[in-house]
């Protein structure tokens, strides 16, 4: 039967009101039209009476509900595979790029907020974490901010090269979380392939010889010796084999020469822990080591991404002087790092993984370290570790916010056999049992009962443990305007904490040119920045540079004849006022004083004691108290950039480099060996002390002198260097025994003694 006859026969039949009959895809030429319904006839498009278009036999409604169903499966789909399509689209997201994805991405917050609206205990878990770690965004620009650190850092020292990990590096910033600075000699190379050396070169040059008794660490071969600062002839030792590199005498060798490693801190150690700050010195290998090269082949699901596994490869590793655990006094056996590896796939983690990894941290710290008996056996390298295990083999879609819970088991369960096998693969050389010396059949008992409580004690165990006041059914998080108020207060004081990583290691560098290169640096990765606070850590980077910069130009004796001098001196100084609230004008003030303008320099030094208030924050310091958070909240605003808020709340040490030329000349001791660092309220009230004795005002010189002998609460690092500075305003002013007494002070100080106060005192006892 033939079904459409009727509009056959129609076509031919003009419309009533006097129009041909047209079809649908005559009007909008469309030939076929895919269509799987039930209908019999084809739509037709008429003229109605007012003008307009009417449709019978409408298969358009139909082909929308279509599309939309279609288009809903895709969306379905897309979520169900969101972390691996992520990963195709960002293997990095320590990037900027994927940070604007963040900022700008209104759909993954929506699908976040929504699921996190129910009140599942899965979702006040989360909700606990993010309190804690933060959100994506927050872990994200601390990675960043550590990049863009080792950028600058590495920008003027072209044979030391230095790179941050550890937890922060890593964007973790819980309680306890650490800083490794990790330096390495570019001179030296660390070859894979052992090659004859025909001709004198200038690099030192090494040969890795694997060690299969002890997977995971190598012995290092002498081939050439070059010139070097890490490798001297002091490190090798003659064997029967050839001639290797000892960790000793590395160790020894690094604590006798003094570079900006050591000016870090001061401290001429190899390794050191001071309060959150590791150090560490090693050197690199362009290649993975043969160890390790079954983990590029190695069967995984979807993660790590390729883009990943090419740039570890392409990295290489690290060889640091430390032996095995069971073999403390080899010191022929060096440790192969992959600590930059490992950087690199915590920051191809998505949110989930983080915040599992943040988990697993924080179990060890509140639940697992808490238990006097198995304390220490665990590190929050094994964590990573396993996380690292559990990525690989399970597929990446299962590590998305609603199944968090049960990535951490996976996590857990695998550290619960390496714990029962008393062995614990190394992620790159599985035959690496980093157990070994610690973990064992007489321990591991304890700490599997302890792992085997967390497990059956649940979610709701784990966190109670955790979160001592979890509330059972009440949203423990902040309104999300205040979380935003909280994430950029967090990340002003971690900026203000790791701010000495970089402007202590400068102070060494003396070389005006290299000054301006790297000035010159910082204001094109400033140009090339699109997170507004990692262009103010730039600025901020820019003003410390320009402050030594202006110390490093010709003699002040030149500014009235040249006019060049004189415009670059007034550009630094002006550029250095972006630094915080007093140094940079604390400089001026100096520079005003050794041009013999008095009048000028207590005018700013006034403006300086102004804004040295109790309440103000200091930097470098490694830990901030509540009341001091709560101070700077209240007086900065939240939509004011960095170096807005830190000229308004924050104060610094002024820093005179070595043979400053803005130093007092009645302190050029002081900066003969080395720089000189001192609290700005201290140094302003020196400076006034110092003009009122050249203008002759004895009254107001005793009172500056007053001042500045009252009590200070200043960083012990400065305290030699503080008294020093009373010793000569009071040698200046005739009180030789009191002058005397102050320099005996700052000798018996515990840490950085002054390096002018034993000339100083010698000088006084021979007048």
């Amino acid at each position: 039967m033939d079904t459409n006859h009727t509009n056959r026969e129609n076509d031919d039949i003009p419309h009533m009101y006097s129009t041909s009959k047209i079809t649908y895809w005559e009007k909008y030429g469309v030939k076929r039209f895919p269509y799987r319904g039930k209908r019999k006839y084809t739509p037709l498009v008429y003229q109605s009476d007012d003008g307009g278009i009417v449709i019978s036999n409408d298969v358009f409604g139909l082909t929308i509900r279509q599309f939309e169903r279609m288009y809903k499966d895709c969306l379905d789909r897309r979520k169900t595979h969101e972390s691996w399509i992520m990963n195709l689209r960002y293997p990095d997201k320590a990037s900027n790029e994927y940070l604007e994805y963040l900022d700008n991405c209104t759909d993954c917050n929506k699908e976040c907020l929504s699921w996190t609206e129910n009140d599942s205990i899965e979702n006040h878990l989360v909700k606990h974490l993010i309190r804690t770690i933060g959100t994506e965004i927050d872990i994200r620009k601390r990675q960043l901010l550590l990049i863009l650190h080792d950028k600058i850092c590495n920008a003027h020292d072209e044979n030391i090269t230095q790179i941050s990990s550890g937890s922060l590096a890593e964007g973790m910033d819980l309680p306890g979380s650490d800083v490794d600075i990790m330096f390495f000699d570019n001179v030296v190379n660390v070859k894979q392939i052992e090659r004859i050396i025909k001709n004198p070169i200038q690099r030192t040059e090494v040969f890795m010889e694997t060690d299969t008794d002890h997977p995971g660490f190598t012995r290092l071969r002498l081939i050439a010796a070059g010139i070097s600062f890490f490798v001297s002839n002091e490190c090798i030792v003659n064997t029967q084999t050839g001639r290797y590199l000892s960790t000793t005498k590395f160790v020894n060798n690094i604590k006798q020469r003094n570079t900006r490693i050591i000016s870090l801190h001061t401290v001429p150690v190899y390794q050191i822990k001071i309060k959150t700050i590791d150090i560490a010195c090693c050197l690199r290998s362009k290649y993975l080591p043969y160890q390790a090269m079954p983990w590029i082949l190695r069967y995984r699901r979807q993660w790590p991404p390729n883009v990943i596994i090419d740039r570890i490869i392409n990295y290489g590793c690290l060889v640091v002087p430390i032996g095995p655990r069971i073999m403390p006094n080899c010191n022929l056996l060096w440790r192969i790092s992959f600590s930059v590896a490992e950087k690199q796939l915590v920051h191809s983690f998505n949110f989930t993984q983080l915040l599992c990894y943040g988990l697993l941290k924080l179990t060890l710290t509140r639940i697992v370290n808490t238990n006097d008996v198995v304390k220490d056996l665990l590190c929050s390298y094994f964590m990573k570790t396993a996380l690292f295990w559990v990525s690989e083999e399970v597929d990446i879609d299962t590590f998305q916010l609603p199944k968090l819970f049960i990535c951490f088991t996976l996590c857990l369960n695998k550290l619960i056999a390496w714990v029962n096998n008393c062995y614990c693969p190394n992620y790159f050389i599985p035959e690496h049992n980093m157990f070994l010396g610690k973990i064992n059949k007489y321990n591991n008992n304890s700490l599997l009962s302890v792992l085997n409580s967390i497990k059956y004690s649940g979610i709701s165990g784990l966190m109670q443990n955790l979160f001592h006041s979890y509330p059972c059914k009440k949203s423990c998080n902040p309104p999300y305007s205040e979380t935003s108020e909280q994430s950029i207060l967090m990340l002003d004081f971690l900026i203000y904490r790791i701010s000495h990583m970089f402007t202590n290691g400068m102070e060494m560098m003396s070389n005006l040119t290299k000054k301006y290169k790297l000035l010159k640096y910082i204001e094109s990765i400033q140009n090339s920045e699109s997170s507004t606070f990692n262009s103010s850590v730039c600025k901020f980077y820019y003003a410390s540079i320009s402050q030594h910069a202006a110390q490093l130009l010709p003699t002040l004796k030149q500014i009235n004849t040249n006019y060049n001098i004189r415009t670059s001196y007034h550009r630094h100084l002006h550029d250095g006022l972006q630094s915080d609230a007093v140094t940079g004008w604390l400089l001026y003030a100096s520079f005003y004083y050794a041009t013999e303008q008095y009048n000028v320099t207590l005018r700013l030094t006034e403006y300086v004691l102004s804004k040295c208030l109790p309440g103000m924050v200091g930097l470098k310091h490694s830990y901030y108290s509540e009341a001091v958070v709560d101070n700077y909240r209240r007086n900065v605003h939240f939509s004011m950039t960095l170096n807005a808020n830190m000229k308004k709340a924050v104060v610094d040490d002024v820093i005179f480099l070595q043979h400053s030329s803005l130093i007092p000349q009645e302190l050029e001791l002081e900066v003969e060996d080395t720089f000189f660092r001192i609290p700005s309220i201290i140094m302003s009230h020196c400076l006034r002390f110092l003009c009122y004795h050249h203008i002759g005002d004895t009254f107001n010189r005793q009172q500056a002198l007053r001042h500045l002998r009252s009590p200070h609460v200043v960083n012990t690092k400065v305290v030699s260097n503080t008294f020093t500075l009373f010793g000569v305003c009071c040698e200046i002013a005739g009180y030789k025994d009191a002058a005397f007494h102050y320099y005996e002070d700052a000798l018996q100080c515990d840490d950085c003694i002054c390096s002018s106060a034993e000339k100083r005192k010698s000088r006084l006892l021979n007048i």
